[in-house]
């Protein structure tokens, strides 16, 4: 059944038949689906009170193992931000109780960005939550669908940039 980015090609290979408008069959349904997901789930971890950034670090956190602490640059550079942009996200997770600044240990003019009880536990909760969104909006996929799209996907990340 023909939607909305089927008639977009078409319209385009009527209005430039020099062209070949095949590429937006792909990117228009990765850009919609983008958006659909960022929306779904930052509604999905809005009941918990976070942004996909605050989730992001909780979680990097989280992952990282015992003692569930990093220093500020590992942590920016595990959610691909700026140092600027990973302080203001900090200043609001240590706000809300969920992470705690500490002195390095190794080196007295580091710091390192520490898990809470509290921000594990809204962490293993949020990301709970998070899974099952995520299986919900997979749902329509078995799991060979699931695992060739994945790999495509990582091909297509892989892509090396062109300009």
């Amino acid at each position: 059944m023909p939607d909305d980015v089927d008639l977009v090609v078409e319209q385009w290979k009527r209005e430039r038949p020099d062209l070949d408008p095949s590429p937006i069959a792909v990117v228009g349904r990765l850009s919609k689906l983008a958006k659909k997901l960022e929306s779904e789930l930052g509604e999905g971890l809005s009941r918990f009170g976070l942004s996909e950034g605050d989730f992001d670090a909780l979680c990097t956190l989280r992952r990282s193992g015992k003692p569930y602490r990093l220093t500020p640059t590992e942590l920016a550079e595990a959610v691909l931000i700026s140092a600027a942009g990973m302080t203001k996200r900090l200043d609001r997770l240590e706000r809300a109780g969920f992470i705690r600044r500490e002195p390095s240990p190794a080196d007295r003019r580091s710091t390192l960005i520490a898990l809470t009880p509290s921000g594990r536990r809204i962490a293993d909760r949020a990301l709970t939550s998070h899974l099952h969104d995520e299986e919900r909006l997979l749902a329509s996929l078995d799991a060979g669908e699931r695992a060739e799209l994945a790999g495509l996907l990582a091909r297509l990340l892989e892509t090396p940039p062109t300009r």
